[in-house]
């Protein structure tokens, strides 16, 4: 009772008792050409919504119409795309009939009711009808006054309860198929992969840049020597800049205008890295194999980031200790691994961060594995990525 209440007051309601009328004025114009033959409309609806784009405009229609508090939004229970397969085709047709004997239905009281609460007014002044009126009876002027609401509450409840009706069948006749969703759905994983992979970029990068830019630091204090003073600011510098390059261009990516993933760091500059781990005090012992500049662009930018976080977990977690560092092509596959002694405390070992997490998702999305804890004595990063289905 509050709903209809509160319904005259809800611009839906009226936006969707527009939506019932306009087939009416296709009939109309329609009863100017052939008067005798309302139903022809009908048939005329079978070959229009078998084309695909009457499915399109039908749904921005009833979008705009009949689901404004949905317009804009991502996922709408309407969809607005032309006919991709023949069973939208049929349901485009289903709904075009159905909109047409609603509005039929809705048309009636919209004439009749309105016409019923003027002649009870014209009852209540005293004036008497003429041979032609829609009341079933003429009644008394003290119940002709009285009634006078009556037909105009009876059609705000018909309009709300056909614009419910109208609206539910349009989202099951109008309503996404199952092509859509599933391709609404993959676009939507696609997104959130890329926000991941956005998130990995900046962890891995910035996480970096700062954790040498502090051991520097830190150890130029320390040392208290002006020439090792010298080496830390340049190597701080060199790795701030580099991280700088890497926060443009994934910033320019959010802004859909970045550099395309070719010029993403590649395991070709893994140099850059091992440097800029033996600037801060550890002692790399390096063993590259193989031809990694003839790697997939995916399994080198994706085992440049690998290695660019094991090596600032090892920095930032156990400091300038000797690190041992093999990237080797072996046949059809990448092995990646980077081993450090443990540290004293547990703060290694019970780490489960975002930083190891990101290096296994790296791996796990190019169909490989990656493996991170104690072996034998030694914290390893172990990662283990194929080629052949890259390729």
């Amino acid at each position: 009772m509050y709903r209809l209440l509160r319904a005259p007051l809800q611009p839906v309601t009226y936006s969707r008792w527009l939506h019932l009328c306009v087939p009416i004025l296709l009939v109309a114009l329609w009863m100017f050409v052939e008067p005798a033959a309302p139903w022809v409309p009908l048939l005329i609806a079978i070959p229009v919504g078998l084309v695909p784009w009457v499915r399109l405009v039908e749904g921005l229609q009833a979008r705009f119409l009949l689901t404004p508090h949905d317009w804009g939004r991502a996922e709408s229970t309407i969809s607005a795309v032309p006919s991709a397969r023949w069973n939208d085709r049929w349901r485009t047709l289903l709904w075009l009939e159905v909109r047409f004997v609603l509005a039929w239905v809705a048309w009636v009281p919209t004439v009749w009711l309105p016409a019923m609460s003027v002649e009870m007014v014209s009852i209540a002044l005293g004036h008497p009808l003429g041979s032609d009126y829609m009341l079933p009876f003429e009644p008394p002027r003290w119940a002709a006054a009285l009634l006078v609401p009556v037909p105009l509450i009876l059609l705000i409840a018909i309009v709300v309860l056909c614009g419910e009706l109208i609206t539910a069948i349009a989202r099951r006749l109008l309503g996404p198929s199952a092509a859509e969703r599933l391709t609404a759905l993959e676009a939507r994983t696609e997104q959130l992969l890329e926000r991941n992979r956005i998130a990995r970029e900046l962890h891995d990068s910035i996480g970096h840049a700062l954790t040498v830019a502090v051991v520097q630091a830190g150890a130029a204090r320390a040392a208290g020597d002006p020439e090792f003073t010298d080496r830390a600011l340049c190597a701080i510098e060199e790795t701030g800049r580099a991280a700088l390059e890497d926060l443009e261009r994934v910033l320019g990516v959010l802004r859909e205008s970045g550099q395309p993933p070719s010029q993403r760091p590649t395991l070709v500059e893994a140099d850059r890295l091992l440097e800029s781990a033996r600037a801060s005090g550890a002692a790399v012992d390096a063993q590259l194999c193989g031809p990694l500049d003839r790697l997939p662009g995916p399994v080198t930018r994706e085992g440049y980031r690998i290695l660019q976080e094991a090596l600032t977990n090892v920095l930032r977690h156990c400091g300038p200790v000797p690190v041992r560092v093999r990237i080797e092509m072996a046949g059809d596959r990448l092995d990646l691994e980077v081993s450090n002694p443990l540290p004293d405390g547990p703060a290694l070992i019970q780490r489960s961060g975002s930083g190891l997490r990101g290096m296994r998702e790296r791996a796990a999305l190019l169909g490989g594995e990656a493996e991170t804890g104690p072996h034998e004595g030694s914290w390893r990063v172990r990662a283990r990525l194929p080629l052949e289905r890259i390729r």
